[in-house]
């Protein structure tokens, strides 16, 4: 059996049962007023569900750089304890690929959708599958894969989950104390699709992505024109 997974100071685990979604158990639990480092869990059979609370003290669009933060944080947690030919690649929009395969996301939401304003919480969400889909019939979502399938069948689950927590503070506490330099250049390294033709995030057509602005907003060459797609865009709903 799984030991429970151990955190940081400041960091509170919440095990959650049966079919409550981490993610959005913490939002509600931000939205009753929850201390900032909860973190609610789900440590299934085939998925890795966490979410994280935060309490950010500068305006939305500048916190949502916690997306990228956490993305970061997954994938240096992955890579400390999974084989070492393993890869993991982020989407802007908070997607994982794992070996170039689609393995789970990252979700957001906010307190308040206005960028200038400072959030009274912001949730980070990860959700990572452990197993195949549909083990009965492999192939069947050829672009999607598991951590099973990339070879990482010793990945602790709870393991992964501590590391991930973990790795995420530490470029919590880099930003702070340094700004997103350092940021930029480790995510750049694990970026997907800078330079590619794709599919618009705020709909109706496509753009060459060129890159991101201090804050991760998107900057997306289309029909001659180059626009703002900010990380506050991701927001649930």
């Amino acid at each position: 059996m799984t030991d429970a997974p151990r955190f940081p100071p400041l960091f509170e685990g919440v095990a959650l049962d049966g079919a409550i979604d981490p993610f959005a158990k913490a939002v509600s639990m931000a939205q009753l007023g929850c201390d900032a480092g909860t973190v609610p869990y789900r440590l299934s059979r085939d998925t890795l569900d966490a979410a994280i609370v935060l309490a950010p003290e500068v305006p939305l669009e500048r916190a949502m750089t916690m997306l990228v933060v956490c993305g970061i944080g997954f994938s240096n947690a992955l890579g400390a304890l999974a084989p070492p030919e393993v890869a993991v690649h982020l989407h802007w929009d908070g997607r994982i690929r794992v070996n170039g395969g689609l393995c789970g996301k990252l979700s957001t939401a906010a307190a308040t959708h206005d960028p200038q304003s400072v959030p009274d919480w912001l949730v980070i969400g990860l959700s990572v599958p452990l197993i195949p889909g549909n083990p009965d019939a492999p192939g069947a979502m050829p672009e999607q894969t598991s951590l099973f399938d990339e070879g990482c069948v010793e990945v602790d689950p709870a393991a992964l989950l501590e590391a991930w927590v973990r790795h995420t503070l530490v470029w919590i506490n880099t930003w702070e104390t340094s700004g997103s330099g350092a940021l930029h250049e480790e995510w750049r390294g694990m970026a997907r699709d800078i330079g590619e033709q794709i599919a618009d995030p705020a709909g109706g057509g496509q753009g060459t992505f060129l890159g991101v602005d201090e804050d991760f907003g998107m900057l997306l060459r289309s029909d001659g024109k180059t626009g703002l797609r900010p990380l506050s865009s991701l927001l649930s709903r």
